[in-house]
């Protein structure tokens, strides 16, 4: 190439806060709107930032239809604002969408093709259901053996994992606990509060005594799944809903122990970063929060999608030329309970170092936003904490795992 490499800078990085679906908080909010704020706040963090500068806004959508089709990021980049020169491209790897954004957005600047790009992530898990409206798989996947994977239900993967791995019903559920009583703390001590930008929705309330309706505003400041009620006695009540412990038969198949309460939360939400040059931080006089060091992406069997993260980890640590005792922070996706302590338990993590605020069982999981989202939490966790290299991690469906380093500067 004949443009020299450079460094990527992350400036700002924000997220709105994640609502339970189908009914939480944002159930009527639509994704677009849900990103514009996201973009409009992640800019207010950066004043001296003229937009003309920025190439380009890459968001990441896992369901990129209705309410959030269309290119919803080139919508949303023009419903913030923005001007018109400022393009905007949808992308879509399932759960690491927000984060494949992060890695696009930055690599356009290393090559010295953008000095100033945005890189975002937005889902409407109560607005487009799971796999789509009209879900339609190619016949060839049921033909061969080693590709009815790609057909799998999420949740069986995860049995799959757990059973492969030998993760057991207790064990998950005590790390769905431990999710939940990190995020309330969290919560209480505000650590959120530096990543998170409330917003304000407005509800229409029906007064049937007079047939009028009323709308009412209120800030939403904080996400709505974690609990503090649960328990492992509650956790264990809970049903196997992906495999049934036996089969037709009526002998063990050693499987059913995800339950809906060891597994992540659908969710709606969405976050972006601003990504810019070493040049661009000088001609703004912009702060760098961190730096963008790498990412990689490597495929798993589809059937045992979950342990995704442990192949593309090791690839990205050596691409940044670091270990894992580097690593002072790590957000490893919580898909389900079952496949984080694979992860967890394969690579040798410090679970001290993983999901230091909770994780997606306790927080939500609003697909195509979460590694934006989960970025904004490393690169705030990072500065809050004193801490130097921090990743992202994730499981990817159809059989993928990705992984981004950011370091603190």
């Amino acid at each position: 190439m004949s443009k020299q490499i450079q460094d990527v800078y992350v400036v700002a990085a924000t997220r709105a806060p994640i609502g339970k679906a189908p009914k939480g908080v944002f159930r009527n909010t639509r994704p677009d709107d849900l990103l514009v704020h996201t973009l409009r706040s992640a800019l207010a963090q950066v004043p001296s930032l003229d937009p003309a500068a920025i190439e380009d806004v890459i968001a990441g959508c896992a369901i990129p239809e209705a309410q959030q089709g269309l290119n919803v990021a080139r919508t949303s980049a023009l419903l913030a604002g923005l001007p018109d020169t400022v393009g905007g491209v949808t992308v879509n790897r399932f759960c690491a969408s927000g984060l494949t954004a992060v890695a696009i957005a930055a690599d356009r600047i290393r090559v010295g093709e953008a000095e100033v790009m945005i890189a975002a992530g937005t889902e409407s898990m109560s607005m487009v259901p799971m796999m789509g409206n009209r879900p339609s798989i190619n016949p060839r996947v049921f033909l061969p053996d080693e590709d009815v994977g790609i057909a799998y239900g999420m949740g069986l993967t995860a049995e799959k994992v757990a059973q492969q791995w030998s993760v057991s019903r207790e064990d998950q559920d005590a790390f769905a606990l431990e999710s939940h009583r990190r995020a309330i703390a969290a919560q209480q001590m505000g650590e959120f509060d530096d990543e998170i930008s409330p917003i304000e929705i407005g509800e229409r309330i029906a007064h049937l005594d007079t047939g009028e309706l009323e709308l009412r505003t209120r800030t939403v400041s904080k996400d709505e799944g974690p609990r503090a009620d649960t328990s492992l006695e509650a956790l264990a009540k809970l049903r196997p809903v992906f495999a049934s412990p036996r089969g037709v038969d009526g002998k063990p198949t050693g499987m059913g122990s995800v339950t809906a309460g060891n597994s992540s939360q659908t969710s709606d939400g969405s976050g972006a970063l601003i990504l810019v040059s070493e040049s661009a931080l000088k001609r703004f006089s912009l702060t760098p929060l961190a730096r963008f060091v790498s990412f990689s992406v490597r495929g798993v069997p589809p059937a045992i999608m979950g342990i995704g993260p442990k192949e593309a980890i090791p690839v990205a640590l050596k691409t940044a030329g670091l270990s894992i005792d580097d690593l002072g922070w790590i957000e490893l996706n919580e898909a389900f309970a079952a496949q984080s302590l694979a992860v967890i338990r394969e690579l040798g993590l410090d679970p001290a170092r993983v999901n230091p605020l909770g994780g997606a069982i306790a927080l939500g999981h609003p697909l195509g936003a979460t590694g934006a989202i989960r970025s904004a939490t490393v690169v705030h966790g990072l500065r809050r904490r004193n801490l130097k290299y921090g990743m992202v991690t994730m499981c990817v469906g159809t059989g993928m795992g990705a992984a981004g380093i950011f370091e603190r500067v």
